[in-house]
């Protein structure tokens, strides 16, 4: 999985009616991208977050002209 900073992550719920958990990855402490992210959930609260296979990254379109 890689990441940059600004991407939104998204955490399945793990049983059925479980609500999905996400948040704005805030710096990027991997190579290339790479896990453990800092996110600010939704919450509010950061945390360091390594992403398991009920997560995905929904990358931010990119800038015109950049």
């Amino acid at each position: 999985m890689r990441a940059a900073i600004g991407d939104k992550i998204v955490v399945r719920g793990h049983h059925v009616g479980d609500p999905e958990r996400d948040g704005v990855i805030q710096a990027i402490e991997g190579p290339n991208g790479e896990p453990p992210y800092l996110v600010r959930w939704e919450d509010g609260h950061e945390s360091v977050f390594f992403p398991g296979p009920d997560a995905d990254v929904e990358h931010l379109p990119a800038m015109p002209g950049g």
